[in-house]
């Protein structure tokens, strides 16, 4: 017999609601669903995701290693397509050395709310602790805290006797990277230097604190080196060595609203030290404020340079000074702790620079001091209204210069010496 119509749509509707309540029964769900199941395929290429670490055994315990967990955390955020995120949540997170390594398929950013500690031996490390390279389009932020632990080892540092002294491992690395920015975190108590920049371009450190006891060793801020178009900025550093150094090979770095104290200043150099050292040009300190520290704004070099180099246009403006030892100086007869040989052989040109509006106060009497070589004597500074003053008693503020040519202008008159 021949089914009307409406029949047929009635059996067809009947049909499939039958079948689709068997798929709904055979179908795995939650934690069962396998990759190859439609009904747990991924979205498609390219999207974000992310990868947490207390889900890959991470204990933010302070005493469980996290080591493992945190690398392979990299390894899956790395190895995705689109934006990933790497999440480190609140907790202490004990580690080992963590190598981050690319290139990655995506952008990755490392999220960092909680507390990475530095494992305190040092066997354990072959160079650094977090050492991130060959990586594009990274991020790190967050309010956690990169603590490195240092006070535990800083004893086996020997660097003040050997002038080819074993480092210590820095904490935080960043070799080859390409637009990377690094924001909101602190940086504490590195075995030596805090962050190091190498072989990068287009680098923001941005609301960063990094914190040291004043006089714990090498515990450099942030160093940089053979790196261009690298930006910090409204970031507060007090430690044992330079807030900022400022290597061999940097262009067009740019530092401003930064706060440093304690600490050896914002440094260019120490230049000459090695073989094949590349030039140092285009750097701009700008609206920074030195507090007690030893130096403020320095240029330091080897007299007995291994390099032929030349560090030029160099500007400094609008600078703070508040109780500073050396607030503007030039030191091409550098020579720390005495370990080195100074023969007045320098192979370091410095030129084109510029202290433009510094101000503020000097904790000993010399508060300018162009210490140039005889052989390569520093040409086209200027000193523009330089107006920094000795606030202490049975001396005078005082300006030495030697070797150094250029111009003075609207300085206080005992700074006016060139």
């Amino acid at each position: 017999m021949a089914l009307s119509g409406d029949t047929m749509r009635v059996f067809f509707f009947l049909a499939m609601v039958v079948c689709a309540a068997h798929a709904a029964k055979e179908a795995p769900k939650g934690k069962d669903a396998k990759k190859g199941d439609s009904a747990a395929a991924p979205g498609p290429s390219g999207g974000g995701g992310s990868s947490d670490i207390s889900e890959l055994g991470a204990k933010g315990d302070g005493k469980t290693d996290c080591t493992k967990a945190l690398n392979d955390a990299w390894t899956a955020a790395c190895g995705k397509e689109g934006a990933q995120t790497l999440t480190i949540p609140k907790g202490d997170y004990l580690t080992g050395p963590l190598n981050f390594s690319g290139p990655c398929k995506g952008s990755v950013t490392i999220q960092l709310d909680g507390n990475l500690l530095g494992t305190t031996d040092l066997k354990a490390y072959k160079t650094n602790w977090i050492e991130i390279q060959h990586v594009d389009n990274l991020v790190i932020n967050g309010k956690g805290t990169i603590d490195g632990q240092g006070k535990q080892v800083w004893d086996n540092n020997k660097c003040a006797q050997k002038y080819d002294c074993k480092i210590l491992p820095n904490s935080l690395v960043l070799d080859y990277v390409n637009n990377g920015t690094v924001s909101g975190i602190t940086l504490l108590n590195s075995k030596f230097f805090h962050m190091n920049i190498f072989q990068c371009k287009g680098i923001t450190v941005k609301d960063v604190t990094v914190t040291a006891p004043g006089d714990s060793p090498n515990t450099d801020g942030i160093h940089m080196g053979d790196s261009s178009k690298v930006t910090i900025t409204g970031t507060t550093i007090g430690v044992g060595d330079d807030c900022i150094s400022i290597g061999p090979g940097s262009t067009e770095i740019n530092i401003t609203g930064v706060t440093c104290g304690p600490g050896h200043g914002i440094s260019v150099g120490s230049l000459g030290r090695y073989k094949d050292e590349k030039d140092v040009t285009d750097i701009n300190v700008k609206d920074c404020t030195c507090k007690k520290s030893t130096n403020g704004v320095r240029i330091k070099s080897y007299e007995d340079a291994a390099s032929t180099l030349t560090a030029s246009k160099l500007h400094y403006e609008n600078i703070a000074m508040e109780d500073v030892a050396n607030p503007i100086i030039i030191d091409m007869k550098y020579c720390p702790n005495k370990i080195c040989t100074k023969n007045g052989a320098s192979k370091v040109t410095i030129k084109d620079v510029t202290f433009k509006n510094i101000t503020g106060t000097s904790s000993t009497p010399e508060a300018v001091s162009l210490l140039c070589s005889d052989k390569l004597p520093c040409t086209g500074v200027t000193l523009d209204n330089v107006k920094v003053e000795f606030k202490g008693t049975n001396n005078k503020t005082m300006a030495v210069c030697n070797n150094a040519k250029g111009s003075s202008t609207g300085c206080l008159k005992e700074l006016a010496c060139l």
